[in-house]
């Protein structure tokens, strides 16, 4: 993790801009600036930063404050993206992130699809520097963004009917049913997910659910080295959206692991059903490569999902996340 300051510099810079852009796209710099710190990439923080600040509109105005009795009608408007922002700002000014993060979690946790996942992808990115040095107010205050953006886009999937599935979680990957019109935005498509194959439904000890959890990112990661040309941007999302899950298990208590699996695997199902293509291609291996310079290649390529991915390959390191790193890099057009 950085130690420099630069990280924290680069959140304050970003916290007068809004979560979203054009009414309906992520603002992905957060989110891509904490990767690059937390992989030794701080130096080039504020230059990436300049690349991708075109992206970057004015933070939103606020509604009316939401407050503890009000909260339920407020959640799932995205026009209050502003007033969730103060509201866990204020929360998390007056008691621990823990505090907030424990008894939020599991009421945001249903909504995860909302944003297309990004809201909790931010989460897990604030989450993992705090773990590393809860003490500075950059770090809290891109926590409150992440949450707020969350509650603003809250968005449950309810009635998925379960199928038969299988063991593993790369074959229940494999078993999941392709939606039946691909074109359209991820609203569009989720509208069409029906149904999730059964996978680790029968977990109930925390710690095998954290096991599952990272069999899961590792999957869909590995995944994506051969599927990621049915979408090479939305489907980085079926591994960085459980592995957000899985980066905050270690700040929740451990009663919250069990569904944070099962809602993570949803997600990663049902992106995968959204846009996986009519058939992989073969696996390329990566060559004599080093996780280091997959990470220098994601930083010179620049794409905030590409560098998101990368992020993600290097909790693993292994020869297929590399590999998907670098198919991400070779998919995706690159930041200018």
């Amino acid at each position: 993790m950085d130690t420099t300051g630069t990280l924290d510099e680069a959140l304050q810079r970003l916290h007068t801009s809004g979560p979203e852009r054009l009414g309906r796209l992520t603002n992905h710099a957060p989110m891509a600036v904490e990767a690059l710190a937390a992989n030794g990439q701080a130096a080039a923080v504020h230059r990436w930063l300049d690349l991708y600040a075109s992206r970057l509109e004015e933070f939103p105005a606020g509604v009316e404050p939401v407050t503890d009795a009000d909260w339920r009608s407020a959640l799932g408007d995205p026009r209050r993206a502003a007033d969730w922002i103060a509201y866990f700002g204020r929360e998390l000014a007056e008691h621990p992130w823990r505090e907030v993060l424990a008894l939020w979690w599991p009421r945001l946790l249903p909504g995860m699809y909302g944003g297309s996942t990004h809201p909790v992808i931010r989460v897990g990115h604030a989450v993992r520097t705090l773990l590393a040095d809860d003490g500075t107010g950059p770090r809290l205050t891109e926590l409150a963004h992440g949450l707020g953006y969350w509650a603003a886009r809250h968005h449950p999937v309810t009635g998925l009917v379960p199928v038969s599935g299988a063991g593993s979680a790369a074959a229940a990957l494999d078993a999941v049913e392709p939606v039946a019109e691909r074109a359209g935005g991820f609203p569009d498509r989720l509208g069409q997910v029906r149904s999730v194959p059964v996978w680790a439904a029968t977990v109930t000890d925390p710690a095998e659910a954290r096991r599952r959890l990272t069999e899961l990112v590792r999957a869909a990661t590995h995944r994506y080295a051969t599927h990621g040309h049915g979408n090479e941007t939305m489907l980085v999302h079926a591994a960085t959206a459980p592995n957000a899950v899985l980066r905050t298990l270690p700040a929740l208590p451990e009663a919250l692991w069990v569904p944070s699996l099962q809602a993570a695997w949803t997600a990663s199902a049902a992106v995968t059903a959204m846009y996986a293509p009519d058939a992989p291609v073969a696996y390329v291996p990566p060559g004599p490569v080093t996780p280091e310079e997959v990470m220098e290649r994601a930083l010179a390529h620049g794409d905030e999902h590409v560098v998101k991915l990368t992020d993600t390959a290097m909790d693993f390191g292994d020869e297929r996340s590399l590999a998907a790193a670098l198919r991400a890099v070779e998919l995706s057009e690159p930041l200018r």
